[in-house]
């Protein structure tokens, strides 16, 4: 990365000196990159990518994929999402630290919870990428930390009900709680999620390598603590981005027709 150059917004990482052994060769890629590229070929060639080259990613290019994030829907424009961007050595190798025990962790609940641990070859491949992510996580050249800003609330949600009540009635009002709560289960991660997705496929688009992960919050608070992060302030993704070391696309999913269900399940 550019010493010389800092992308409004992105933390700052000092230079660092040369290694003296070259970047590991990346693959070539028969895939469409660029702006140019159809949206349509690079949905279907956004792989989560795992293994990554320790190759720097310009500001520049970190700064516009997160740009692209921004201009993901929210409901009623709140623009509640946050991203913090990590390309410090030393930052990175304290949650290295952290990633090994939260995979750990992860690893153990899955093997508890399905006797097996999932035993087919693609399971077997889907462990191993997970584990070298692990192994390989402090070279990790740039990690984007989506987060959501505390929501300033005019009105306590008991004097808000208060309200509710006076213009609608109690049982009416009471109907529209359950609903709330009933919604604010679900609907609050669509505030976050559409911003993670534009942010994975400009990503993909430039030719970078990502994946969205959630297994920091087996451990949030800690890596919370370690990146200066609101107690309040909450965090929905950790995306590790680099240069890729395996190919793009296309993706593997069950045939279209049994996914859809017509008119009625």
């Amino acid at each position: 990365m550019d010493g010389e150059h800092s992308a409004v917004g992105l933390l700052d990482r000092p230079v660092e000196p040369e290694t003296a052994t070259a970047p590991p060769p990346r693959p070539a890629q028969d895939v469409p990159v660029g702006p140019d590229a159809g949206i349509m070929a690079i949905l279907s060639t956004t792989r989560a990518m795992r293994h990554l080259a320790p190759d720097p990613v310009p500001d520049e290019l970190l700064r516009s994929v997160i740009e692209a994030a921004t201009w993901a829907p929210s409901a009623g424009n709140g623009q509640v999402v946050s991203f913090i961007v990590v390309t410090n050595r030393a930052t990175m190798a304290r949650l290295a630290v952290l990633w090994r025990r939260v995979i750990a962790d992860y690893v153990a609940l899955i093997t508890s919870a399905e006797p097996g641990g999932g035993s087919d070859a693609s399971a077997a491949k889907m462990r191993a990428s997970v584990e070298y992510q692990r192994d390989h996580f402090a070279e990790t050249p740039a990690l984007v930390v989506v987060c959501e800003n505390p929501r300033s609330r005019s009105r306590s949600d008991l004097a808000a009900f208060r309200v509710l009540v006076r213009r609608v009635g109690l049982r009416r009002a009471l109907g529209i709680l359950g609903g709330m709560r009933r919604a604010s289960g679900r609907s609050e991660a669509a505030s976050i999620y559409p911003a993670v997705q534009n942010l994975l496929l400009a990503a993909r688009a430039n030719g970078l390598a990502a994946c969205l992960t959630t297994w920091h919050l087996f451990a949030e608070d800690e890596f919370k603590t370690v990146l200066g992060i609101p107690k309040d302030v909450k965090t929905w993704a950790v995306i590790p981005i680099g240069w890729p070391l395996r190919r793009f696309g296309p993706v593997r999913r069950r045939p279209v027709d049994e996914a859809i269900h017509r008119e009625r399940w």
